[in-house]
Order: structure tokens, then sequence, then C-alpha cells
């Protein structure tokens, strides 16, 4: 244990392992959740269930080894819907042309690591639009949920209105309102909680059936299926540089966040270890679309574990390790229903849309390109769409009210290629 420098950390390696435990029990919706996203692609879902385990477990591990950082990875809230909804169900992309569009931004996401141009990018990019894509997203994860769950139904007249009284959405309303007694009262696992009660009801109910076996050998049907080849093309150009801005801002905010409410910081106020920290999150894209999942990111849930002591890798190791055993656990993804995933989408989507604290609506240089993003990307169901608009208002307001020199050089680069998705998209 003397690699993780427990006590120069002041720390023990009880308080660590205890700190995993709890960091694993916060995030650990996840194991269910990602998978009822991605099975809407066409995946197994059991195959989705493995795929997703060994992002969060390995990317885990190798944060703990190569950072010494307690912070845990899996597939991130956001870019599993975009991967599901915008590219395999929107614009009709084959799931595994998806897993080939995250393979390639793992890889330019390790360059632009290994170059620090990563960095560059998220200092060039006005934190109001960092927080408005962040509010849009949720929005766009709550939306979904509701859809899952038969509250939101199509309409030929108005595109959407409510749906109607059914076992479906009557779980959904008695899990939604126990997740969120437990979520107001802190309790750390109030999501996975809230999966389960909806997933009991729903056999109660006689709506799901349980498989035969439950523990059954790991299905891998999922590695190795990204098609590369045809993700190297001009048509994936958005989708790849939509994936690159999302999972961008999503590992940069957790960083920054939780090294400052953990203050884990170096000597001149920044997160420590930033630049190995990005190069397992990158490591964590790129296998995801190795091993059959959409991107996997740092979680913001890892500072349950740091309030409970956890300060060095070890934290993460024990986290990692602790998904493992689900591996052998495939068959629960097939008994989990998407109405019982619901309220924890449901739930993420207000915990994303907390950043619009941060926007002044009163100053509209701001607020105009920050409501672009925040009302396109669940109304065009598409985070590209949300992405690419607030870029190109905002700079446009810079330059016309003559206020060019805010504009960091990097932002003119990132708005050419918004505009050059624009004219692919629409042509």
């Amino acid at each position: 244990m003397r690699y993780f420098k427990l006590s120069e950390n002041e720390t023990t390696l009880k308080t660590e392992a205890l700190a995993g435990l709890t960091t694993f029990l916060t995030m650990s919706y996840i194991i269910f959740v990602n998978p009822s996203i991605l099975k809407e692609t066409g995946m197994p879902a059991n195959a989705a269930l493995v795929a997703t385990v060994l992002v969060a477990a390995l990317s885990s591990v190798l944060m703990g080894v190569i950072a010494n950082l307690p912070y845990a990875l899996a597939p991130g809230m956001g870019i599993n819907a975009f991967f599901t909804y915008t590219l395999v169900i929107t614009q009709g992309i084959s799931w595994q042309v998806a897993l080939g569009a995250t393979f390639i931004s793992g890889i330019i996401f390790i360059l632009l690591t290994i170059l620090n141009v990563r960095t560059l990018i998220v200092i060039a990019i006005p934190k109001v639009l960092r927080f408005s894509i962040a509010a849009g997203i949720g929005l766009f994860i709550a939306f979904i949920g509701l859809k899952n769950a038969g509250v939101i139904v199509s309409h030929p007249a108005t595109l959407v209105t409510h749906g109607k009284w059914s076992p479906s959405v009557i779980i959904f309303f008695i899990s939604l309102a126990i997740t969120i007694f437990l979520v107001v009262h802190k309790f750390k696992i109030a999501l996975l909680v809230g999966i389960l009660v909806g997933t009991l009801l729903g056999i109660v109910s006689g709506n799901i059936s349980l498989p035969e076996t439950i523990i059954v050998a790991p299905d891998f049907s999922l590695f190795g299926q990204f098609a590369i080849k045809e993700a190297l093309t001009l048509s994936m150009v958005a989708p790849i540089f939509s994936m690159l801005m999302t999972d961008l801002f999503d590992s940069i905010a957790t960083f920054l966040g939780v090294a400052q409410a953990a203050n884990l910081l170096d000597d001149e106020e920044q997160p420590k270890n930033i630049s190995k920290a990005l190069f397992v999150d990158a490591i964590a894209t790129t296998g995801a679309g190795i091993f059959g999942s959409s991107a996997g990111t740092t979680y913001i849930e890892s500072v349950s574990g740091i309030e409970s002591g956890g300060r060095t890798g070890l934290t993460a190791v024990v986290t990692g390790i602790l998904f493992l055993p689900f591996l052998f656990l495939g068959n629960l993804a097939t008994v989990v229903p998407s109405y019982a995933t619901a309220p924890a989408l449901v739930i993420v989507g207000i915990f994303m849309c907390g950043q619009l604290r941060y926007i002044d609506f009163e100053n509209y240089e701001d607020a105009i390109p920050a409501f672009l993003a925040i009302i396109l990307i669940p109304l065009t169901y598409s985070i590209t769409q949300g992405i690419v608009w607030s870029f190109i208002s905002y700079t446009t307001l810079k330059i016309t009210l003559g206020k060019s020199d805010e504009l960091h050089p990097m932002m003119y680069v990132i708005t050419l290629l918004s505009g050059l998705i624009i004219f692919i998209e629409y042509s």
C-alpha cells in the first residue's frame, strides 16, 4: 500500500476501502441504467451490462493506479443518451458505427491530452456555454426518462402529450416518489433503490418475468464490434465532434468540481495530477468503444467516497473491483424495465439542470446562446444541435458587438467546425 502514499495523505487502508464502497454504491445505478438505454439501439442487454461493468471496473482501477486519485469512472450519462437517441435512433447510424465513433473520439482525446490541447479547448469555451449545455443534456435525459415510462407520448398535432394511466406509469410515479424522498434525505444509494423498487413492483404486478438463472457466464459478444472504417466518413464528423465536446465538458467539469470539493489541489490551486487523470479519462472512452459501450467518463459521485475519507487512488481501485462480480449477472439487464430506470434519469436530469443557477439571463450576450443550447438539445432530440448553435451564436454576438477581444483564439476554430457541421447536417 506504500504505492498509494496512504500515510502522506493522512488516510488508512480501512478508510480507503470504505470510501471505495461508498462511491460504488452511489454510482452503481449505472449498471442497470446504461444497458437499459443501450439496448434500444438493438444491442443485447446482457452484453451491454457486461460492457458497462468492464468500462467502469478497468477505468476506475487505472485512475487509481496511474493518477493515484479517488475518482471513479463509468459510461457517462448524457453521452449514452447521445449515443442511443441521437446517433442510432435519430440519425440511423448502426450501433457498430457508433461504437467506432466512440473509439475514434477516444483516440483523439488521447492525442489532445498528450499535446495538452484538451485543456486549452476547455479554457477557450466560455463557462456559460458549458453550464447551458449541461442543463440542456439534463432536460434531454429527463425527457427520455418520462418517455420511457409512458408519461410522455407522441401526438400528431402537438408532437408530444401526456400518456394514460397504465401499470408502467403507476410504477414509475411510485418509484419516483420514493427516489425523491431518499434524495431529499441524502440517502447515498437513492437512485439504485428507486430502480430496485420499480423492478420489484414490475415483478409483483406480473409485467416482468424473472430469468431461469441469475448467475450466468459473461456475455462478451459486443467486444470488438466497433466499425472504424465506416465511422471514418464525412457524415460522421458532426457526431464525433459532438461526442468530443460532450465528453470534454463532462470530464473537465467533474475534475474541477471534485478536486475543489475535496481540496485535492496542488500548490498552484490546480487539480492534482490533472494530466494523468485526463489521460485515463481518454483511455476510458477508447476502451468503451472496444468493449461495446458508450464513452466512459469520471463520475461526480466520486465526491461521496471522498466525503467518506477517500484521498488516494486506492479508493478508485476498490470501487472498480466492486463492479467485477456483476460480470456474472448479465441476465439482470433483461429483468430491469425502462420504466424502472426512468426515475433515475429524471433525477439525474434535475442534478444537471442545477448548472442553470450560474447563468445570468439578464445578460443577453450570455442568455441567448445559453437558451439555444438548453432548448435545442431536448426539442431536436440532438445534443449536436444544441452545442453547435450555441457556439455559433455566442461567437457571432461577440463579433457584432465589437467584443471579439473577449474570444479565445481557439473559439474561432471551434465555431468554424460548428459551422461546418451545420452545413453538413442541413445539406
